[in-house]
């Protein structure tokens, strides 16, 4: 996250259609742990974000750790991590895996128009049945939905930021 204009936004990016899953789907830069490189699941976040966006490890001040998920189809178990920059970045993404890098405000999402929930059945993450009337999240942007884990993500992230209100 970085300040911008009296606004707090969020790094985001498109990942391509060529990619082995989620693929053209909207996600923070992140990725697998490299057990050969990286000493934590931190050191994962800022090595991937680095190589998906060109973001310099050194600028993020790495503030909290989310608590985990498991994505719906339980292929992943993501940790995120909220990083701040002093400002805007300049960033140098590599088009292999992402398509674009775009920020939205904090304000913007949470907009009650630009924020809904629908409850679906999906299978379960155990790979034991269905879970019945599961929130799932969408982030409406202008030229963007954002949903699946990341939208989890987002809506678990402003639920601890607007908390303290």
């Amino acid at each position: 996250m970085f300040e911008e204009g009296g606004d707090t936004r969020i790094l985001l990016t498109k990942r391509p259609d060529t990619m082995p899953s989620h693929q053209g789907e909207i996600a923070f830069p992140g990725g697998k742990l490299d057990d050969e490189t990286d000493a934590s699941l931190r050191d994962a976040a800022l090595r991937e974000a680095h190589e998906e966006i060109g973001l310099d490890p050194r600028a993020v001040d790495v503030v909290a750790e989310l608590d985990s998920i498991v994505t719906v189809m339980g292929r992943f178990r993501l940790t995120p991590f909220v990083g701040l920059l002093p400002g805007r970045p300049e960033l140098h993404p590599d088009f292999t895996e992402v398509v674009s890098v775009f920020d939205v405000s904090i304000a913007e999402l949470l907009d009650d128009a630009t924020f809904r929930e629908e409850r679906w059945d999906v299978p379960s993450t155990t790979g034991a049945g269905t879970n019945r009337n599961r929130p799932v999240h969408f982030f409406e942007l202008p030229d963007e939905t954002v949903w699946g884990a990341t939208a989890h993500i987002l809506a678990v992230f402003l639920e601890h930021v607007t908390a303290s209100r």
